[in-house]
């Protein structure tokens, strides 16, 4: 249970009421028994006893008012003489101790050791040489341990102050370190893709400007190149502002949304692309959108890579409790012999996307001998994205 701003006051407040009341049940008790109470002056020392060992559980800002009251209560018990506030005096010691400092605290030493000699003069002024004895067990060692529970509170909260300070520090020096690597990433990226992908567009858009008339099949391909090309910079150019940590709004990766644009491209290709949606739909986190955009990315560009011209078809099948995602095309013969041929690396992609999300991923020929089909299942419920 976490305690409230205000509870630990509270609490606080109420060991102060008990040791006061401790204090006084062990003062007023000691003067009861030992028959002090027996005039009507000392019936009101017996009352100053309590008003001062009351006066413990007050604030501790009165620390040292409270060490002045119990050293002139003290001297005045040695005057009649009766048994004074031996403990409220070593209370109020250590009080004065711990929330004192500076020349007020030192105030109330001097004050305590001044009551503890006189006491010592007014009951036993032969035993002098026990008078330190007297002075440092009743006034400078209650003092003393008040001190040192001051430090040593002070001492831990810094140690907790500087390892937060070096958590903090550890937790900023790797975020800049990542931050930098991000950086590094994306400026790699950048060099290394960014230039050849522009390079593409300008080299399809310079061939389709200079064909011959009545190669309209070849212009049209030329525009698909040019169409992916673009799509393939403004992609990059949404993961290299991710990656360098920019929050622009063209900065969103694609989801589900932006699976007309997708199948518009492949298209624009001359291969047909069909999309069907079955089930009940439902929301879907953001991430598996993506997820499910980038599997569908891989599957397409698989299918223009190893397919015919009667295209590929997509599927998304809501069910109870999972998403199942089909792709299907024909390919040629040499692919239905080999299951993974030049497309290993795509199909190692997509298992590797949908296992962040506990999807099993299932491909292979099918029974004509001619279709390839890859299928993966998303659990919906629960939905867990492994680390």
């Amino acid at each position: 249970m976490r305690l409230t701003t205000d509870e630990p006051s509270r609490s606080l407040s109420r060991q102060s009421v008990l040791v006061a009341a401790v204090a006084l049940l062990t003062d007023s008790m000691l003067f009861l028994l030992t028959g002090c109470a027996t005039t009507w002056d000392t019936w009101a020392v017996l009352g100053a006893i309590i008003l001062a060992d009351a006066g413990l559980a007050g604030p501790a800002r009165k620390s040292g008012i409270m060490a002045a009251v119990h050293g002139i209560v003290h001297m005045t018990a040695a005057m009649l003489p009766v048994h004074g506030n031996d403990a409220g005096l070593m209370i109020a010691g250590y009080r004065a101790g711990a929330w004192l400092s500076g020349w007020h605290a030192w105030t109330a030493l001097g004050v305590l050791v001044i009551s503890r000699m006189a006491v010592q003069l007014m009951r036993r002024p032969e035993v002098w040489h026990l008078w330190p004895v007297a002075v440092l067990s009743g006034a400078v060692l209650p003092w003393l341990v008040g001190r040192y529970t001051t430090a040593r509170r002070a001492h831990l909260a810094e140690l907790e102050q500087r390892a937060e300070r070096e958590r903090r520090d550890a937790e900023e020096a790797m975020a800049q370190a990542i931050a930098k690597e991000r950086s590094a990433i994306a400026r790699d990226l950048h060099d290394v893709i960014a230039h050849h992908v522009s390079a593409i567009n300008l080299h399809a858009g310079a061939a389709r400007l200079n064909l011959a008339p009545g190669a309209e099949a070849v212009a049209s391909s030329l525009s698909a190149v040019e169409t992916a090309s673009q799509s393939a910079m403004i992609d990059l150019r949404h993961l290299l502002d991710l990656l360098h940590g920019d929050n622009l709004d063209g900065a969103r990766q694609p989801g589900l949304d932006n699976l007309d644009e997708l199948f518009d491209g492949v298209r624009a290709a001359g291969i047909p692309a069909r999309l069907r949606t079955s089930g009940e739909p439902r929301a879907l986190p953001d991430s598996l959108g993506i997820t499910l955009y980038r599997i569908i990315q891989e599957m397409l560009t698989n299918a223009l890579r190893h397919g015919d011209s009667r295209g590929i078809d997509v599927a998304l099948e809501f069910r109870e409790g999972e998403l199942e995602l089909t792709t299907r095309n024909t390919v040629a013969a040499k692919a239905t012999r080999d299951p993974e041929p030049s497309g290993r690396r795509g199909l190692a992609g997509i298992r590797s996307r949908a296992g962040m999300f506990d999807g099993v991923t299932t491909y292979g020929v099918t029974e004509d001998g001619r279709t390839w089909q890859t299928s993966v299942t998303f659990p919906l419920e629960p939905l867990e994205v492994r680390a």
